[in-house]
């Protein structure tokens, strides 16, 4: 087994190229992912820290077509409605914005919480049961690194409403959605993020989210 002495500056370079290279995707290629590779990934998700080990997590892979077309449904209802919200002089370019891959991506993948779960006893979440949200959070980043580190793209759409999704895909009432994600080979790739590139919005300097008190 390996240990942190093992993490030399070669694998902390390339960890950061990861973590740059990692963008949210949104147009796939429609070669399928190779047989088992989503549950092997899932698998490797399932390794991220959870509070008092609830491991809440729940993934939910999305294959039946029906299933598909609700929440692509889903995401047009609720997109028309958000450009509509829109200033006059954004709406126009909010159209322009490709904002899901839900038509080429071969994999589509839910993630929720579920805040019921016995597993942990409750250790960590009595003052903060949001953490419980937050383990998932992390697993489904930790799904987006893993990916990504393979050559798989992800992206999240979180243009939906989390209600009719829970509903089309028939999962318990208490589950609360995290997050509904495309996944695949990307058309290209960029450390830059699409939406900085497509002039909606520019990353801040690090230093300008710091506090010190």
């Amino acid at each position: 087994m390996s240990d942190a002495s093992s993490f030399d500056p070669v694998f902390r370079s390339r960890l950061h190229a990861l973590l740059a290279w990692r963008r949210d995707v949104r147009r796939f290629h429609r070669d399928p992912l190779p047989e088992g590779t989503i549950e092997r990934l899932i698998g490797l998700a399932c390794l991220a820290p959870s509070v008092g080990l609830s491991q809440p997590w729940r993934f939910v892979l999305v294959d039946l077509p029906a299933r598909r077309a609700a929440l692509r449904s889903n995401f047009l209802h609720c997109n028309a409605a958000a450009l509509a919200m829109q200033a006059p002089e954004r709406a126009q370019h909010y159209a322009r914005l490709k904002l899901a891959g839900l038509d080429r991506a071969p994999c589509q993948l839910a993630v929720f919480a579920d805040p019921m779960t016995r597993q942990g006893h409750g250790l960590g979440r009595h003052t903060m049961p949001q953490t419980i949200d937050y383990s998932a959070v992390i697993a489904a980043h930790s799904l987006w690194l893993i990916a990504r580190a393979e050559g798989i793209g992800m992206g999240w759409i979180s243009i939906l409403d989390p209600a009719a999704v829970a509903a089309a895909l028939d999962v318990p009432s208490q589950w609360r959605l995290i997050g509904y994600f495309c996944l695949g080979y990307p058309e290209d790739s960029d450390t830059v993020p699409a939406l900085e590139r497509a002039g909606w919005e520019h990353r801040r300097r690090p230093g300008e989210f710091l506090v010190r008190r």
